[in-house]
């Protein structure tokens, strides 16, 4: 159900929203809320997202110039000792290989994102955020249903390493709904969050469990890596779509810009886009994702460049509040690396063996740069300001997750609940993956129709803002919720 009120918080879990409009009730903001949202994601979340995560956070609205924050991981400067190992999940009707393990691990950049943002950005103090996330670790989370589906389909993955099975695993099996996940030592982490910012996590004690651990296991992190890691701010990638401004990721990152070159190819035809010119869309934004736009995303000016020429385990929080600032963050802790470093409660990401964000084939890109993402938060603006915040988790389904949405917002006038839940496309290789309900007889493309709504096809969270009201829904096909303050 959509909620509304003065500011409204949408999540991939009720507690997670939950906690961002607490936030906002004790005075805090809307990053204040995304932040809090994400501290208790990584407690009731856990195999989406967490410390050793990593992401993007645009923020604007309420006199604000827009600004993205991108802590999304790097590419550690030596190579790990140890090969990638495939495993693969199934999403029932579709089944995706995934690389973990060592050689798998970017140098997360949540705390120093979580850090910055609110340092920046925020009102409330840093340790008042990540307390209460802190306290739920230590007395655990029931898993809901979405939860307990996550868990059982990363089973296999979490298996592999003894670490991650004894925090994920109960006597070999995954937690079902209605099991706690609990976690002291995360809980511990957080506080140190709270407390002494993200030093720890990078050049404290923190940095050189984890140092140790990868170590151990064939990692290959090095001091530097650590303590050369920033979280950068950037300006957003600016779009016009239908009279409106939609704001979003800028490079190096690529969902955003694949996610523009979309609405750019479906702002030529009037009226609302079908399905078939949505398909059309995302092909020709794919079409175009070659080894140069790979190589132009690290130069400067790329985007307008690229726009011009041609026309030219992920969660989501989107938070605006009473006074119209809006914020909408993703991270990603890729599926998990299965590397959990003792101590710590540190699950770190697999973000380099995400076959999406390496398309000429892994381990190539260069020390010190930030894989090309598609992780792609979005704004939409409009003479009153934000009318939108928007985002979502799902690997490569993320664009057209979004696009979808932004379709059912802007073009079809659809509320924030309805855009949601309709039924969602993606195109992978010419085949159409695609969930009931939609008409696609004529598109002479081969189809894999799913059963029923699944989390394949993203999990967008959404807060509209519309003649002075909020408005915010979850996607419920990854479990998420909104709440209002």
């Amino acid at each position: 159900m959509p909620v509304s009120g003065e500011g409204v918080v949408a999540a991939g879990h009720p507690l997670s929203a939950q906690a961002g409009a607490r936030a906002l009730r004790e005075g805090g903001n809307a990053v204040d809320a995304a932040l809090a949202a994400l501290l208790t994601a990584c407690v009731a979340e856990p195999l989406l997202t967490g410390l050793g995560a990593g992401g993007y956070l645009v923020v604007g609205g309420a006199g604000l110039k827009p600004r993205v924050i991108d802590f999304f991981p790097a590419v550690p400067r030596r190579p790990a000792q140890v090969a990638l190992r495939a495993v693969e999940v199934s999403f029932g009707d579709a089944v995706q290989t995934f690389h973990i393990g060592p050689a798998s691990c970017a140098v997360y950049g949540t705390p120093a994102g979580i850090a910055l943002a609110s340092k920046r950005f925020g009102r409330l103090p840093l340790a008042a955020l990540c307390e209460p996330a802190a306290a739920l670790a230590e007395r655990g989370v029931e898993l809901n249903r979405a939860q307990a589906y996550v868990f059982e389909i990363l089973a296999d993955l979490v298996r592999q390493t003894p670490e991650a099975a004894a925090l994920y695993l109960r006597d070999g099996r995954p937690l079902a709904k209605g099991e706690r996940f609990r976690s002291e030592e995360l809980a511990r982490s957080l506080r140190l969050l709270g407390a002494q910012g993200a030093d720890p996590f990078y050049t404290g004690s923190i940095g050189r469990a984890v140092r140790d651990h990868l170590a151990s296991v064939g990692g290959s992190w090095g001091e530097e890596d650590l303590a050369g890691y920033r979280a950068i701010v950037r300006a957003p990638l600016a779009v016009p779509y239908r009279g409106l401004q939609v704001l979003t990721n800028p490079p190096p990152a690529a969902g955003g810009i694949l996610l523009a070159y979309s609405l750019l190819a479906l702002a030529r035809r009037p009226g609302p886009p079908d399905e078939a010119a949505i398909v059309a869309a995302l092909e020709a934004a794919q079409a175009r994702r070659d080894a140069a736009f790979l190589r132009g995303l690290r130069q400067a000016g790329y985007a307008k460049r690229f726009l011009r020429g041609g026309l030219g385990g992920t969660t989501h929080v989107s938070a605006i509040d009473r006074d119209g600032l809006a914020c909408a963050m993703t991270t990603t802790n890729g599926e998990g690396s299965a590397v959990v470093v003792p101590g710590t409660g540190i699950h770190i990401n697999n973000v380099l063996g995400e076959a999406d964000l390496n398309p000429e084939g892994f381990l190539r890109h260069p020390p010190g740069t930030r894989p090309p993402s598609m992780l792609a938060p979005t704004l939409v603006v409009g003479e009153r300001g934000v009318e939108a915040a928007l985002g979502s988790a799902g690997s490569n389904r993320i664009r057209s997750a979004i696009l979808q949405c932004l379709v059912n917002l802007l073009d079809r006038g659809l509320g924030v609940e309805e855009a949601l839940l309709a039924p969602r496309l993606h195109v992978e290789e010419g085949v159409v993956y695609h969930e009931p309900g939609l008409s696609l007889g004529g598109l002479g493309k081969p189809t894999v129709p799913f059963r029923a709504r699944n989390l394949y096809f993203g999990g967008v969270q959404a807060v509209v803002r519309r003649d002075g009201r909020v408005e915010g829904a979850g996607d419920p096909r990854r479990g998420g919720a909104a709440a209002a303050a």
